[in-house]
């Protein structure tokens, strides 16, 4: 684990036309962030002064060629393109998706190569990105490509945190994607991601039926009887805590989320309705389970909002905080269980 170091944190800036650059320039306008981080802003230093300027801002941006020749201590930018842009904040524009790409994989670059620890990424307008070189429904699915491991979209703040079976599907497919095979990946996941990434020792986790009332015992859909209790239940079996199948519709309005470290929809809105009704402003994107950590605010491009000086940053502030927590907790991770193997090894 780096002792001395910065955590290098690097940050994707998103659509230009939506409220990332605000968002990002204005957190790190509190000169406080830069005892965390090293930030490095993978997009253009004349762009971001113009934003700055838009927003009153006093923050002193540091050009850079490379990741490592970042300055502690400063707001650091790589230039990933040179030509001007045209900024009309609020507008969908496929050119303005073009330079959210350019950022978007230079940077993954940098972390897959190790340049930098932890990647944070502002929003993407998920039609304007779409391209020959981007054809997925959002980040976690490029990600997954371009990193090692099985990628899951974990929703987290301190108290609650939500993973989810199938994320960008459509609705009339979910029952048919849901198979014994993907609970139990993605529960192996979240298990790992708990132990490895949150410092949980043995997980508990609780999972969201599929159909209304978890099925009614098969009077709504057989799924929840044929496909979820049983997968479950082998689960348990093994020594694993997994519970469930609970009712969706109750099982947050009654609290019961408190009683797990984990919990597990079946479908992307069944989590994030309630996941973001009870953190909205507050809740990270976290995508568990690849070999490189990767945090992002809970918010899209919010186009109504954009160049008027009114996005609020507290979501993508505390997916900085949770990347660099996240990876403390992962190199802390890789030293203890090394020490272990190391241990198991000796001959007695």
């Amino acid at each position: 684990m780096k002792q001395t170091e910065m955590i290098k944190l690097g940050i994707s800036i998103g659509d230009l036309n939506g409220i990332g650059s605000e968002i990002v320039l204005k957190t790190f306008d509190d000169s406080r962030m830069l005892d965390f981080c090293t930030p490095i802003i993978f997009a253009n230093s004349k762009i971001l002064n113009f934003i700055k300027k838009q927003y009153k801002l006093s923050l002193h941006l540091q050009g850079i060629d490379h990741p490592s020749k970042a300055i502690d201590g400063k707001v650091n930018v790589i230039n990933v393109w040179k030509e001007n842009v045209n900024i009309n904040f609020g507008e969908e524009d496929p050119k303005i998706g073009e330079y959210a790409f350019k950022s978007l994989e230079a940077a993954t670059t940098s972390l897959k190569n190790d340049e930098i620890d932890v990647l944070v990424t502002a929003p993407i307008n998920k039609a304007t990105i779409q391209s020959d070189k981007f054809k997925f429904p959002g980040h976690t699915d490029f990600l997954a490509r371009e990193l090692g491991g099985e990628s899951l979209m974990f929703m987290i703040t301190d108290n609650l945190k939500v993973g989810l079976l199938t994320d960008h599907v459509a609705l009339k497919d979910i029952a048919s994607v849901i198979t014994p095979e993907l609970i139990e990946k993605k529960i192996k996941t979240i298990q790992q991601t708990l132990k490895s990434d949150f410092r949980v020792r043995k997980p508990k986790i609780a999972v969201l039926g599929i159909n209304p009332h978890s099925g009614d015992n098969g009077l709504i859909g057989k799924e929840d009887e044929e496909v979820l209790k049983p997968t479950i239940k082998k689960l348990r079996d093994k020594g694993d805590l997994i519970f469930g199948p609970y009712a969706a519709d109750s099982f947050f309005g009654t609290k019961n989320y408190k009683n797990f470290d984990a919990v597990i929809a079946s479908y992307h809105d069944q989590g994030l309705v309630p996941f973001k009704t009870l953190s909205f402003g507050r809740g990270v994107n976290f995508t568990a389970g690849l070999n490189k950590v990767r945090t992002s605010p809970d918010h899209g491009t919010a186009f109504e909002i954009a160049g008027k000086n009114e996005a609020n940053i507290n979501s993508f502030k505390e997916a900085v905080f949770k990347g660099i927590e996240i990876y403390k907790a992962r190199e802390e991770y890789k030293v203890l269980t090394e020490n272990q193997l190391q241990k198991q090894g000796r001959k007695i």
